[in-house]
């Protein structure tokens, strides 16, 4: 069958689901991993022929229920890293980059003269990620702080299982930790850390409708979800973790509700949180927020 032929088939199929844009998107994203075909082969010969198009019309059929093409194929990049996902961790999104982005930025400052420098090399930074699922945020933090010593907490054991493979995938080292931070034990209170870091579940339940089917249907309730009644429940945890847990001028790093910004202000001045910025993302929504603790 000619791949051109199956294209236009994604297009009549996907249509009334995904832009023009997006459906070209999927289906050369599939030919290159199923096949090793790139969109340039493809160009340059617009009669190819597939042996067996199974897999091209198997994925199209996801599609068409609205699974994402990263659990499809199985993985996705972050922060310019490739990174395994299946339905029990929720796909990177470039908002947590920012994340990610920020936290580096605020250590470069942090370390900047000579005298910071050699502390910094003499004494291993310790950041620990709360809620890791894929392990995106804290594989990214290894990479890039390359003196760090890393930990991921998560309560679900098929995550963990999902993070050590990128991990593995990323050739860092990153010490997992299954527990929850809800009512943690005492292995995660083994060190004190100069970063602690996570982006917990807060999405309210009155908002689900807002959200889009191939999220709903397909990734993970438990990390994305929290109830209308007590939508802070998982940072004022991580707050009071944090505040035994954090070293002297140790910085809390969340990604938070767009629609929280100002309660999350309030919650960490009542954890005396000092030099707490809230940051807006890309697209101008309060997306980001840290604080040093100072006692």
């Amino acid at each position: 069958m000619r791949l051109k032929n199956i294209q236009e088939t994604f297009h009549v199929s996907l249509e009334s689901l995904f832009t023009k844009e997006e459906i070209d998107t999927f289906f050369f994203l599939l030919t290159e991993d199923y096949y090793g075909i790139t969109r340039l082969k493809l160009a340059l010969n617009v009669d190819m022929e597939l042996v067996n198009s199974q897999p091209l019309i198997k994925a199209l059929e996801l599609l068409k229920d609205e699974k994402p093409i990263q659990y499809i194929l199985g993985e996705t990049e972050f922060f310019g890293f490739n990174f395994k996902v299946n339905e029990h961790v929720l796909i990177p999104r470039p908002e947590t980059e920012e994340l990610v982005d920020w936290i580096i930025s605020c250590y470069s400052e942090s370390y900047g003269s000579a005298k910071d420098r050699f502390r910094k090399e003499s004494q291993q930074l310790k950041i620990l990620d709360i809620g890791t699922g894929s392990g995106c945020i804290a594989v990214s933090l290894a990479k890039k702080i390359p003196n760090a010593k890393v930990y991921a907490l998560d309560v679900s054991k098929q995550a963990l299982e999902v993070a050590k493979q990128n991990a593995e995938l990323n050739n860092v080292e990153v010490e997992f930790i299954e527990d929850n931070i809800l009512s943690p034990m005492t292995e995660a209170r083994r060190s004190k850390f100069d970063i602690i870091v996570s982006n917990p579940p807060y999405v309210r339940v009155q908002e689900k409708e807002l959200m889009k089917p191939n999220v709903l249907e397909n990734e993970p309730h438990l990390a994305l979800f929290v109830e209308d009644d007590n939508p802070l429940l998982f940072y004022k945890a991580i707050c009071e973790f944090a505040k035994i847990n954090l070293k002297k001028d140790g910085k809390l790093f969340f990604e938070i509700n767009e629609y929280l910004g100002n309660d999350m202000i309030q919650l960490l001045k009542s954890y005396n949180f000092k030099e707490i910025e809230l940051k807006q993302d890309i697209f101008k929504k309060d997306r980001m927020i840290k604080g040093m603790l100072i006692s």
